[in-house]
């Protein structure tokens, strides 16, 4: 007995109604799998919408324009040596596609399968719960996308639901997929080398001499691409001289964004890899944070079908910058948007169809245009997470406060409206402190620079950008021109050889003018302080008697006294003891007195003989009352006399506990001065202090 004679009249009416329209689709499916593997590459591929109770109907992907700029053709990635690259009105190019095959039953459910070519099994590609009544296609442009004007007939295929939980992302790679860059070094010598350029084909054909999977292929044309194909900075700024038809840009080696894209595409398409051009908003040329992206839209990239799943790419970005009037472009490989992990692509790329942000949950556009800037710098150097990450950050009673987690010690300093006045930066093993005090009301650019460790001098790159919003300023947090970024002791100072200090912050409160600051030294080091502060002409010299250095062993103290109140920087310079060559700066503090009623005199000058060990324990002042006794006690190894010679020569002797100690009259004189002799032997004495005589 046949299976239908089991069921009642209402049944068998349902079973049509439910099997009817999918005998379309799997006629459809099944000659479209078989003519195919026929066609041609390149050629575009059918999109078929089944609906119940309706006839099949095809149309073919088109090319398609429209795409406006936002008004500031904002297209690139910023760093402190050039700018990214701006875009352009995008044109999408054709490419083989795997059809997407779309039927409806009447309880209003939706189901998509993607039909691979060359007899690949067909895939559950994503269901949407449509709910009862009038079954509709789910529209494919992003909810949050209000600005985008293309008017095309095509719809891209959505990537799986898969894809959007595809990518988990420990913060330990930057890739959408495991790579290992080092296996590419020999792909990537050949293809960034080859010259062919008579057609697409031709290049292509020579591309694939040296790559045979799917991601090499990708790698090869990627490489080829952002080592051959320049920013067209006159196309940029006159669209009558440009062209992003792949073939032009092939042939003249310069095109604008959508032709760095649509020849990605097309060598693809060529080398039998599913390729598409995506479109969107970006963070790049001229963007400034926060600002809003209203318009159409501004830029084009890729994303390449690898390994079952779809990954993004830029290689406009990935080719170089241009100058800040994009008058100029230089070629700057950067291998950070090649497969970028779209949980950092989204940083400055939002597509507008949110579906292939392949993110999930995806952000808005809201939340993409309030997010911190972050530069490709950003992850490359292994940081991990900016708070706050917002692009706009308000000062609360004259102060914001920015901090960096990272991976591993990095240095950093900072441009606040292109100075790094009105800021205090410290930093961290994993990351660093930055607080800011604008001076002046309204809004400030702020970026944030960084380079490793071991780097030169001139490699700090750019990491991040925001905007400081100051709507009250704080005085009293005006900071002395000489003061040095980064402030205070950190991991950095601890390899220079200054372990263990007293003062870990980086600012110094005292009341009475003093403070004595202690390290241990860890390295065999000659040191040298300075004391700077603003409105004075006091020379080098005197600047650098307001600090007394004592030596205990590898220990080393700096008492410092104010000559008055204000806000002070310690410098700090180091060179090795074997080394007969300059002092390099290590780094400094921010001493602040409040008190008007300090007035501290330097310390005495010591000579040149005052040696690794010595102490000072009276008089401290470099300046004695005239005519009055002062007592001596100094603190002195190795020597086999000491005497005080004023008016008068007075000896001072050495007491048990190891200190040498005597009196002198200040009468009748304006300097005093310390001697020794060194060698019982000899006969000579040397200088090692001078005091002067108030005469007042």
């Amino acid at each position: 007995m046949a299976f239908h004679d089991h069921l009642s009249h209402t049944q068998r009416i349902l079973l049509a109604i439910f099997c009817f329209p999918l005998l379309p689709f799997y006629l459809c499916a099944l000659c479209y799998a078989r003519s195919h593997e026929k066609q041609e590459e390149g050629n575009p591929a059918e999109l078929a919408h089944v609906e119940a109770g309706k006839t099949v109907e095809t149309q073919k992907h088109s090319s398609f324009t429209g795409f406006q700029s936002d008004g500031n053709e904002s297209d690139r990635s910023q760093q402190p040596r050039g700018n990214g690259l701006p875009g352009q009105p995008v044109q999408m190019q054709p490419d083989e596609q795997a059809p997407v095959i779309t039927s409806y039953t009447n309880e209003g459910t939706h189901v998509t399968v993607e039909v691979h070519p060359r007899n690949t099994t067909p895939q559950l590609f994503k269901k949407f719960s449509l709910g009862k009544g009038v079954c509709k296609l789910p529209s494919l442009t992003g909810l949050d996308n209000k600005g985008f004007q293309e008017n095309r007939k095509s719809r891209m295929p959505l990537p799986g639901g898969k894809d959007l939980h595809a990518y988990p992302w420990d913060k330990s790679s930057l890739k959408s997929m495991t790579l290992d860059l080092q296996q590419f070094e020999k792909l990537d010598a050949y293809a960034s080398k080859v010259s062919v350029k008579n057609s697409i084909e031709e290049l292509v054909k020579a591309l694939l001499r040296e790559a045979r999977t799917d991601l090499e292929k990708v790698r090869a044309v990627w490489m080829w691409i952002c080592h051959h194909i320049e920013y067209d900075v006159v196309g940029f700024h006159n669209k009558a001289q440009r062209s992003c038809e792949p073939k032009d840009v092939l042939r003249t080696g310069k095109s604008v964004c959508a032709g760095y894209a649509g020849l990605f595409q097309q060598m693809c398409s060529v080398a039998g890899v599913q390729c598409m051009t995506l479109s969107g908003y970006s963070k790049g040329y001229s963007y400034r944070p926060g600002q809003s992206f209203t318009e159409g839209c501004n830029h084009a990239w890729n994303t390449v079908y690898l390994d079952g799943r779809w990954h993004l790419l830029d290689s406009t970005w990935g080719s170089g910058s241009v100058d800040d009037s994009c008058s100029k472009f230089t070629f700057q490989y950067n291998e950070f948007y090649f497969l970028t992990h779209p949980a950092l692509f989204i940083n400055n790329h939002f597509p507008e169809n949110s579906n292939w942000q392949l993110l999930k949950p995806a952000l808005t556009l809201k939340e993409f245009e309030s997010n911190m800037s972050y530069k490709a710098h950003f992850y490359k150097l292994g940081m991990l997470a900016a708070h706050p990450g917002t692009s706009i950050i308000q000062t609360v009673n004259g102060k914001a406060t920015i901090s960096i987690e990272s991976r591993t010690p990095l240095l950093f300093t900072f441009s606040l409206q292109g100075t790094k006045e009105h800021g205090l930066m410290t930093l961290k093993k994993n990351g660093m402190r930055l607080e800011i005090y604008p001076q002046k009301t309204g809004n400030h650019k702020l970026q944030v620079f960084a380079k490793p460790c071991k780097g030169s001098e001139d490699l700090y790159n750019c990491v991040l950008e925001c905007i400081i919003e100051c709507n009250s300023v704080d005085k009293s947090m005006h900071f002395p021109k000489d003061l040095y970024q980064p402030v205070g002791p950190s991991w950095f100072t601890e390899r220079k050889g200054f372990l263990r200090p007293s003062h870990p912050d980086p600012i110094i409160h005292t009341n009475d003018g003093r403070c004595s600051i202690t390290f241990t030294l860890g390295k065999d080091i000659s040191v040298l302080p300075s004391l700077q502060w603003d409105n004075t002409s006091l020379t080098e010299d005197m600047r650098r008697r307001h600090i007394m250095q004592i030596h205990r062993g590898n220990q080393i103290e700096f008492k410092i006294h104010l000559p008055h109140a204000g806000k002070f920087v310690l410098q700090i310079y180091t060179k090795k003891k074997s080394d007969p060559g300059n002092y390099n700066y290590i780094f400094n503090y921010l001493i602040s007195c409040p008190n008007t009623e300090v007035k501290w005199p330097v310390f005495p000058q010591n000579y040149s003989n005052w040696a690794e060990g010595y102490e000072i324990l009276e008089p401290l002042a470099g300046l004695l009352p005239a005519n009055r006794n002062v007592q001596f006690k100094l603190k002195m190894h190795s020597i086999a006399k000491a005497f005080v010679e004023a008016e008068n020569t007075s000896p001072l002797t050495l007491s048990k506990d190891g200190y040498w100690e005597g009196t002198c009259n200040t009468s009748s004189c304006t300097e005093v001065r310390v001697m020794v002799q060194e060698n019982a032997n000899h006969n000579f004495y040397s200088n090692i202090l001078k005091y002067k005589v108030d005469t007042q």
